[in-house]
């Protein structure tokens, strides 16, 4: 009943939110630039309708056989990222137009100061419409691509030499789900196959939707191949998905779940251990039914000479991973953002955004940008990824992102 209501809340509070965004831009657009009426008219009819488009596709468009799936889906997620953009830099004008209205001195006729407010939010609404259709072109663009290949070297001291140049393949936050779709996951798998990884790990968000609706569409994560096997930990988006269907489906296709457990990569005296945890929401049921990172638990036992690497979906781990002497952390739950000027928002929930830290000079965190995106197919200030991680027992980290795209790059 309780996870009745709270769904049922949370679309009311997303409906309101989207209400209020469109009826902010109608003001801002069209209402008070005072447009030719005809124009006006057919401007409205048209925020009216993407506004309800975009619940109705979110829910239509996770039914795969509706032959119209497609057509409502991918204009509905493209004005979703389109709007935010709208929203983003007309909220960020508004001090430039307040600024006016205070310096300049009011005319003392009302008609004049009527013409004054209308030039005004002409001179703003312009810009920004070119603007946000400019930007979201060119996310489009950025997003629609199979991920870059990002190089990252990591000094562990306690690496045994044995195990020097060992390789990771990290991936996280593919949001396999109504746009993003098997294609784009076989191209993905090529690619980690042909770097001929010794471990492959999915740091969660792997999923938007149920083991029926996407099983054929995650199917080709069967075929990756690694020395020690392929692992995984779930991301918040799992447990808005059917956690349990999706791991029992994961471990069908050979992919070790990890939960808040841990299990030792190597052979004989040269061995690390791989340490993965829940994610750490807390806001979902099943949290309380067992569920939720516990690094400790994960730890547990471990030889404390053991180099441990941990998998969590959230950066925000790195503080119970850094006490617990863990040398590396790989997260992603971030997208570095993904969509600007979202990365300031995510900066306030997480201790780090993307790349590679050095936290208090103890272990190392890599936070992935993701390997596909949420929600709208645009990537603005950030692109997607496939890491290559080396581990190194000396020297100099490193990061370095492959310049050139992958044939058969577009995923459109």
């Amino acid at each position: 009943m309780l996870r009745v209501l709270g769904f049922i809340f949370f679309i009311t509070l997303a409906c309101a939110l989207l209400a209020g965004i469109h009826t902010y831009l109608y003001r801002r657009l069209v209402r008070d630039t005072v447009l030719p009426p005809r124009l006006s008219r057919v401007l409205r009819i048209l925020i009216i309708v993407a506004g309800v488009t975009l619940p109705a596709a979110m829910i239509l468009g996770r039914v795969d056989l509706l032959p119209f799936r497609a057509v409502l889906v991918w204009p509905a997620f493209l004005w979703l990222g389109l709007m935010f953009l709208l929203f983003s830099l007309l909220v960020l004008s508004e001090p430039i137009r307040a600024g006016v209205h205070l310096l300049r001195k009011a005319p003392a006729d009302e008609p004049a100061l009527a013409a004054r407010r209308v030039f005004l939010s002409r001179a703003i609404a312009l810009p920004v419409a070119v603007g946000a259709t400019a930007l979201g072109g060119l996310g489009v663009a950025n997003a629609l691509q199979v991920p870059r290949l990002r190089k990252v070297r990591v000094p562990l001291p306690r690496l045994p030499k044995a195990l020097a140049g060992m390789t990771l393949v990290q991936i996280t936050d593919l949001h396999v789900g109504q746009t993003v779709r098997r294609d784009f996951v076989e191209k993905v798998v090529a690619r980690i196959n042909a770097l001929s990884p010794d471990a492959v790990v999915i740091t969660g968000d792997l999923v938007d939707g149920s083991v029926a609706e996407l099983a054929h569409h995650v199917a080709p994560l069967g075929g990756l191949q690694s020395k020690y096997g392929t692992f995984f930990v779930t991301g918040n988006h799992e447990y808005y998905s059917g956690v349990v269907p999706w791991m029992e489906h994961l471990r069908s296709l050979g992919i070790r779940v990890l939960r808040n457990e841990r299990v030792a990569l190597g052979e004989g005296e040269a061995v690390i251990d791989l340490l993965g945890v829940d994610d750490s929401g807390r806001s979902h049921p099943m949290m309380a039914a067992g569920h939720g990172a516990d690094v400790a638990r994960a730890a547990a036992g471990s030889d404390p000479a053991r180099v441990k690497i941990l998998l969590a979906h959230q950066p925000k781990e790195i503080h119970q991973a850094s006490a617990l002497g863990v040398d590396l952390q790989l997260s992603g739950h971030t997208h570095g953002g993904q969509l600007w000027p979202w990365g300031y928002l995510v900066g306030l929930t997480q201790p780090y955004l993307s790349g590679l830290h050095h936290h208090k000079q103890r272990t190392w965190i890599y936070v992935s940008c993701g390997t596909g995106y949420w929600g709208p197919p645009m990537r603005i200030g950030t692109s997607s990824e496939i890491t290559h991680l080396e581990l190194a027992c000396d020297g100099p980290s490193l990061v370095e992102t492959e310049d050139a795209r992958y044939p058969g790059n577009s995923l459109a």
